[in-house]
C-alpha cells in the first residue's frame, strides 16, 4: 500500500521530555446516585452493637430513588462516565451477606469492598469446612480463606464487629461480623429446611428487616441463588470485583481505523525518517493522546498507510511500517497471512521485543497456527529460543471421560488435538519440507520437531521458571485472573509469552467475558511498550466453518 510522501525534513523520536510531558490518564471516577436520605445508627443483629453503626434505610424526600451504585464493582469499564458530583451526598455505608461462592471465587473477596461491612452467616462457615480438602483451586481459597479469618479473629471480642485492615489490608475500612446469634424470618414463601441457601436466605431477610432493604445486600456468584433472593424481595448482587469489563465489545482490539480526515488534522506537521529498512513518523494531532502503544493503526484513504505505534506522548505520537507478512518470500515456516489481523499477529509474534502477545478471536481465525509456526521459525530456525512449551486449561465441554493413563504429556494428550492438527498443516505445507513429503525419512523430521515441543499441565506450574522459551498458553479464556498471574510470572530471561482464545466460549463455572483470566490481562497489558494484542476478525478456516459460526 502506498505510503504518504516523505518530507524533506527530518525528525527524531519523541524525547524523554515529551514523554515524561504526557499526562497520565486517570480511571473515570464512579457513578453514585445522588441521595437524599439522613444517617440513622443501627446494629447487624440485636443483642450486639457494632463499634461502627451500620446506616438504616430512612425515607427519603423524593417519592421514589433508583438502586444506588455500590463499591461491589470496582473494575468497570474504562468507557467515559460522568464524573462524580463534588455536591452529592456521601453513599450510605452497607452491609454486604457473603455466599460461600464469593468466597471460593476469590479468597480475597473479604477486603474488596472498602468502607463497608461484610457479614458472614454460620452456614457459610460451615460451607467452607466442608470444602477444604483437596487439590484444588476451590480446596486452596477455602483455606486461605480461614487462614484470613483466624488471622482477623485473633482473641478479640467477634460479637463486636472486627476491623478488616487489622491484618495489614489498608483497603478495607470497614468491619466483619459474625453470625452469633439466630436470626430466623418469616419469608414470604416457605422454604425446604436442611438446604445451605435457604438458611442463608433467611438469615439475609432477617437482616434486612432489622436494617433496612437497601442496607443489607447479598453477594454471590449464584445465579439461581440470586434469583431465589429477589424473588423473596431480598437486595441481591452478583460479585463484580473481578470483572474488567461491563461489556465485552470495549475490550481493547490492538488495531484501529483511522478517520478519513486523519491527514488534514495530523499531517501538518508531520516528520519522517528511515532506520533499518523502517520509516517513522512523528505527527502530532487530537488523536495521539488516544493512541497506545504498540497499537496498529491503518487507513484506507489516499495517502494510505499500516504502521504500529511506537511511542506516544499527549498530542503527538510515532508511528512505524510494518513487515508484510502476506508476501511470499516473508512467509513464517511456510504460512503467509491471509487477511491484515493475521499480518498484526505475525509482527507482534515474530517481534523479539514483544515479551507478551495475546490473540484473541473466534474459531478458525489462525491463533494457533500462527502461534506455533512463529514458534517454530524462531526454535528451529534463529534459534531465539530454545524450546517451546505448550499448556492449556483443561475444562470439558460435556462429561468427564475418567483418569487418563501415562506420564504428564500422554495425560495432555487429548486436550492437544489442535497441536496435532496444525502440525500435520505445517508439516505439508511448509516450503522447507515439502521434499520431505514422499520422503521416507518424513517421520523422523516430525520427531525432530516434536522434541522441541512440551506438553504441560498446568496443575505443576507453581514455583517453576522458563528461561528462553516460547510459552503457548491456549484456551486461555478458561483462566481465572489469578491463574493467569500464577502463569505469566512463570517467565524468566529470554521468554516469550503467547495467550490464546474465544472469549465466546468459556466453560470454566461462575467466568464471564468480563471476568475472565484473558480478558484480564489484555486490558492489564495495554499500552506496555513489549506487548501487544490483536483480535482477529475473519475465519480462514472453511466456508463451512465460516458460515457455522454466523448462523449456529
Amino acid at each position: 500500500m502506498p505510503l504518504p510522501t516523505l518530507p524533506s525534513k527530518l525528525g527524531a523520536i519523541l524525547s524523554a521530555d515529551e514523554i515524561k510531558a504526557a499526562p497520565k490518564a486517570t480511571p473515570p471516577a464512579q457513578v453514585i446516585t445522588p441521595q437524599t436520605t439522613s444517617p440513622v445508627e443501627a446494629t447487624p443483629s440485636a443483642p450486639a452493637k457494632p463499634k461502627a453503626p451500620l446506616v438504616a434505610k430512612t425515607a427519603s424526600t423524593e417519592p421514589s430513588s433508583p438502586p444506588r451504585a455500590t463499591k461491589n464493582a470496582k473494575k468497570t469499564t474504562k468507557a467515559t462516565q460522568p464524573a462524580k458530583n463534588p455536591t452529592t451526598a456521601p453513599e450510605p455505608r452497607k452491609l454486604f451477606v457473603l455466599d460461600t461462592n464469593v468466597l471460593l471465587h476469590d479468597s480475597n473477596c473479604l477486603f474488596k469492598f472498602e468502607e463497608h461491612d461484610v457479614f458472614i452467616p454460620m452456614m457459610v462457615l460451615e460451607e467452607l469446612d466442608h470444602q477444604k480438602k483437596g487439590l484444588s483451586e476451590v480446596a486452596r481459597n477455602a483455606r486461605q480463606v480461614s487462614r484470613y479469618l483466624e488471622a482477623l479473629v485473633e482473641d478479640k471480642d467477634i460479637s463486636q464487629g472486627i476491623a478488616l485492615n487489622g491484618a495489614g489490608h489498608i483497603e478495607a475500612r470497614g468491619q466483619l461480623f459474625f453470625q452469633t446469634t439466630a436470626l430466623s424470618s418469616q419469608l414470604p414463601i416457605d422454604l425446604p429446611v436442611g438446604i445451605a441457601d435457604n438458611a442463608i436466605l433467611h438469615v439475609v431477610h432477617a437482616l434486612q428487616s432489622q436494617h433496612g432493604q437497601e442496607t443489607v445486600v447479598m453477594v454471590s456468584k449464584d445465579i439461581n441463588m440470586r434469583l431465589k433472593a429477589r424473588a423473596l424481595g431480598i437486595h441481591t448482587e452478583d460479585y463484580r470485583h473481578d470483572h474488567v469489563l461491563s461489556d465485552s465489545d470495549l475490550l481493547y482490539e490492538g488495531a484501529r481505523e483511522l478517520p478519513d480526515d486523519f491527514w488534514n488534522n495530523h499531517g501538518q506537521q508531520i516528520e519522517s525518517w528511515q532506520q533499518a529498512g523502517i520509516t517513522f513518523y512523528k505527527i502530532q494531532g487530537p488523536l495521539c493522546a488516544e493512541l497506545s502503544v504498540n497499537e496498529f493503526v491503518y487507513t484506507t484513504q489516499e495517502p494510505g498507510l499500516i504502521a504500529q505505534v511506537k511511542q506516544v506522548s499527549s498530542n503527538k505520537a510515532v508511528l512505524a511500517t510494518i513487515r508484510d507478512y502476506s508476501h511470499s518470500k516473508n512467509n513464517v515456516w511456510g504460512i503467509t497471512a491471509r487477511n491484515q489481523e493475521q499480518n498484526f499477529a505475525l509482527n507482534l509474534l515474530m517481534n523479539p521485543e514483544c515479551d507478551f502477545v495475546s490473540l484473541l478471536g473466534q474459531a478458525g481465525t489462525g491463533k494457533t497456527l500462527l502461534a506455533l509456526a512463529s514458534a517454530l521459525t524462531q526454535t528451529l530456525e534463529t534459534q531465539l529460543y530454545n524450546e517451546i512449551i505448550i499448556t492449556r486449561a483443561t475444562v470439558p465441554v460435556g462429561d468427564e471421560i475418567g483418569f487418563l493413563p501415562g506420564t504428564e504429556e500422554e495425560k495432555m494428550a487429548p486436550w492437544m488435538g489442535a497441536l496435532e492438527d496444525n502440525l500435520e498443516v505445517l508439516h505439508l505445507g511448509s516450503n522447507k519440507l515439502s521434499a520431505l513429503n514422499n520422503d521416507p525419512n518424513r517421520n523422523a523430521t516430525m520427531d525432530i520437531i516434536r522434541s522441541h515441543i512440551k506438553i504441560k499441565s498446568m496443575s505443576f506450574m507453581r514455583g517453576r521458571t522458563f528461561q528462553n522459551k516460547f510459552l503457548i498458553i491456549d484456551e486461555a479464556q478458561n483462566l481465572t485472573p489469578k491463574q493467569m498471574k500464577t502463569l505469566v510470572t512463570r517467565a524468566g530471561p529470554g521468554t516469550k509469552i503467547v495467550c490464546m482464545g474465544n472469549i465466546a466460549q468459556i466453560d470454566t463455572p461462575y467466568l464471564t467475558e468480563g471476568s475472565s483470566g484473558l480478558t484480564y490481562v489484555v486490558d492489564r497489558f495495554k499500552g506496555w511498550p513489549h506487548s501487544g494484542h490483536i483480535t482477529l476478525q475473519r475465519g480462514e478456516r472453511s466456508r463451512l466453518a465460516d458460515y457455522a459460526n454466523e448462523a449456529l
